[in-house]
């Protein structure tokens, strides 16, 4: 006789999702980002400790010290000293479109399960952490505080806020009498108040799916939230988390479907059954998700994407491996970028 199937994160109760994340991060991803004083972006500090003489092809040139080099009449750089208390801000999409998921998860509980890998892996002395969750209602404000019962708390409000309707659509479509959700901020709104509140050099992440206001034509101006990354990102190491689900990257051959826009409650009938339909819809998706990338490094943000269908753990394993591989490469071997 076969066993009853492990329950999902879905299945469980907040506190039981609490300690899964909980256990989840500290067996599978604990000392892979903890290092002396490295957070999940790794890269220099911002403290002063003097200046030396540059180094062609080691050196960026942005770290020039200009006085000192006008000084000695030979090129120096600053040296700075890794800061010995991290600050992280959040900013935690969770409008109706991150409702969505056709997986083990929705895209809002892997956006929870991103901000609980992100909480305990810079959690250390003196580090602390803040966050700002956008709801329909709202834009809800976390203070910056350590400790692990601050995060706890965090996590626990984000599974525990109320959703716009009454779960996910296992089909992949939502039910025709869904109620259009109210209007909220935007994700320009929660950018710019994390510039306020964000005084202090440190890391920033964003948890979202980046659809917010993105235009249909790739060729247009940037999406209003474009302009307030960029400025966040001129003092702090920023960190833009991309959420997706499968099914909106690829349309499946299920027949006649009611789609509905989480954010607008319009409702449209489609015919999945039409070949052209779904490659349309296909190269539509891969044009809007590399519209999503590009506005992200033109800000300045680096970008790690999850996805509702793999396996989170590994894809956080393999971004931070990528970035402190980077982070070790000479200016000159990636290109000469500044």
């Amino acid at each position: 006789m076969t066993g009853a199937a492990e329950p999902g994160l879905t299945d469980l109760a907040p506190d039981q999702r609490l300690r899964r994340l909980e256990l989840t991060v500290t067996r599978r991803l604990d000392g892979l980002l903890h290092g002396r004083y490295r957070g999940l972006l790794p890269g220099p500090g911002s403290e002063a400790a003097g200046s030396r003489e540059y180094r062609p092809g080691e050196d960026e040139v942005r770290r020039m010290d200009w006085a000192v080099t006008a000084r000695t009449t030979v090129p120096h750089v600053r040296q700075v000293d890794a800061d010995r208390e991290l600050t992280t801000w959040l900013l935690v999409d969770a409008s109706p479109s991150m409702e969505y998921g056709t997986s083990t998860l929705d895209k809002r509980e892997l956006a929870v399960a991103a901000v609980a890998a992100i909480g305990f892996l810079t959690a250390g002395v003196g580090n602390r952490l803040g966050a700002q969750v956008l709801t329909p209602d709202g834009l809800r404000r976390f203070p910056a505080r350590s400790g692990r019962t601050h995060l706890l708390g965090l996590l626990r409000a984000l599974l525990r806020a109320p959703r716009t309707d009454d779960g996910r659509d296992p089909g992949g479509a939502a039910a025709a009498g869904a109620r259009p959700p109210a209007a909220g901020p935007g994700l320009a709104d929660g950018l710019d108040g994390l510039q306020r509140v964000a005084t202090r050099r440190g890391l920033v992440v964003i948890v979202s799916d980046f659809l917010d206001e993105l235009p249909d034509d790739p060729d247009a101006a940037p999406p209003p939230w474009a302009a307030a990354l960029r400025r966040l990102a001129v003092r702090h190491q920023v960190l833009a988390v991309e959420v997706t689900d499968p099914r909106e990257l690829e349309l499946p051959d299920v027949g006649l479907i009611t789609l509905v826009d989480p954010e607008s409650g319009r409702h449209r009938e489609v015919w999945t059954g039409d070949p052209d339909l779904r490659e349309r819809y296909a190269r539509a998706a891969a044009e809007q998700r590399e519209q999503v990338r590009d506005t992200l490094r033109r800000a300045g943000a680096t970008h790690m994407a999850l996805r509702t269908d793999r396996d989170w753990c590994a894809d956080v394993v393999r971004h931070v491996h990528e970035q402190r591989r980077l982070a070790t490469v000479p200016a000159a071997a990636r290109g000469g970028v500044a």
